[in-house]
């Protein structure tokens, strides 16, 4: 039997609903927003995620799938992350010219090399938007309302959100020193996953899950402490722009994201209840992504939202349930003509609009009527040679076993 890849789902029919119930949530918000819809390929050259995610991350030197493609014999990645494709789309095509702010979203699948748990798995699936072309801190805080916004509107509560600032190009050195020296006085300490960050991207030992490693990073310099004043003006215009829109929020100088390309605000929306990977929606500023990847000087900020992670906490919370579509119509037939019959009923009803189904198996009138039952028809029509002569046929209510006569061609519902 062939199975599965590790860390990867299958979404089978009776869970796709609540899928697209919160897709249809994402897409509703996202345009509401004036957010328009973006897809770029699954897999791009691993150059771009090398340049654009970082070459120090944990995404890029352990977790990206990457293989060579054999006709041009170059080093292909499936894509790690949505944020990174899209800068350069619109690079690409043309689009970093165009009036702003550009505002762009997608939902994609996502691939990462990972020890797959509850909340992480190898192929993902994620709801993402980006923001191009203003430094303002009323668009950090827009995409962080947005965000808000699915969330409250699948019905989440016990979701906080907390931000943060890791300062610019200006300030960041003093801080990373700091960062480095205090660490560096507890080496032996750390995990070795932390002693081999503390060189490379220092930032990332202050999110570290090692209990030895938080208790050090808790006493560590803090971010907000050493923003120069721009990035104290910007912080905290970007706080006041969440007071205003009445979005409550918790400073938290742990957040510093896993990727290099951040900048200034940072943010994160964590659910309790959900085990380790409680992060269900992450972002922050990137202000110099394009301009690294080629393109002009154009700042962004966008978020990152996991749709399985999102599920995770909607079923802790108990608002997982959706109505699933139940068919209107179910024609029980009785010999070969009334199921011919029966199929024309009910292809008539469907171009009309109406979910209708009849047999196609071949059951048994009694079995019929079963299986109508346990699909939750909300009415069946009997269908035999007496009905095919008369033209006339019953229709029965499932819900009260009320009946009335109908004629067969002008049957609608």
């Amino acid at each position: 039997m062939i199975r599965k890849i590790k860390g990867t789902m299958d979404i089978l029919p009776e869970q796709t609903p609540l899928f697209r119930y919160v897709e249809g949530i994402m897409r509703e918000e996202a345009e509401r927003y004036g957010f328009g819809e973006i897809r770029t390929p699954m897999f791009e050259n691993t150059e771009l995620f090398v340049r654009g995610v970082g070459d120090t991350t944990d995404v890029v030197q352990k977790e990206m799938y990457t293989f060579v493609d054999r006709e041009e014999d170059r080093s292909i990645s499936l894509r790690p992350e949505g944020t990174a494709p899209v800068v350069r789309a619109i690079i690409e095509n043309g689009r970093c010219s165009d009036p702003m702010p550009m505002k762009l979203y997608y939902i994609i699948s996502c691939f990462r090399h990972e020890k797959p748990q509850a909340g992480r798995s190898r192929e993902f699936f994620q709801f993402g938007t980006e923001m191009f072309g203003t430094e303002s801190p009323t668009a950090d805080a827009t995409v962080i309302a947005l965000a808000h916004a699915v969330l409250t509107r699948l019905g989440l509560k016990n979701i906080t959100l907390h931000i943060n600032s890791i300062g610019c190009k200006e300030c960041r050195p003093a801080y990373r020193e700091a960062l480095v020296s205090h660490f560096a006085a507890e080496q032996e300490r750390l995990c070795p996953t932390c002693r081999d960050r503390l060189g490379r991207n220092p930032l990332r030992l202050l999110d570290c899950k090692n209990p030895d490693c938080h208790e050090i990073a808790v006493r560590a310099p803090r971010t907000v402490d050493h923003l120069c004043p721009s990035c104290e003006e910007k912080f905290a215009a970007v706080k006041a722009s969440l007071d205003e829109m009445g979005i409550p929020y918790v400073v938290d100088p742990a957040i510093v994201r896993g990727l290099d390309y951040y900048n200034n605000t940072v943010f994160e929306f964590i659910a309790e209840g959900i085990g380790a990977q409680s992060t269900v929606c992450g972002g922050g500023r990137y202000d110099s992504l394009v301009s690294s990847l080629g393109g002009p000087a154009l700042p962004g900020i966008g978020f990152g939202m996991g749709l399985t992670r999102v599920l995770l906490a909607m079923k802790e919370e108990g608002v997982d349930t959706v109505s699933v579509s139940k068919p209107r119509l179910y024609v029980a037939a009785l010999g070969a003509q009334a199921q011919i019959k029966a199929l024309g009923i009910v292809e008539r009803l469907r171009r009309e609009g109406t979910y209708a189904e009849c047999d196609l198996v071949g059951r048994s009138l009694k079995a019929q009527m079963k299986y109508a039952d346990k699909i939750g028809a909300e009415y069946t029509l009997l269908l035999g040679d007496n009905e095919l002569q008369t033209g006339r046929a019953m229709l029965r209510c499932m819900a009260d076993g009320t009946q009335r006569e109908v004629e067969l061609a002008h049957l609608t519902l």
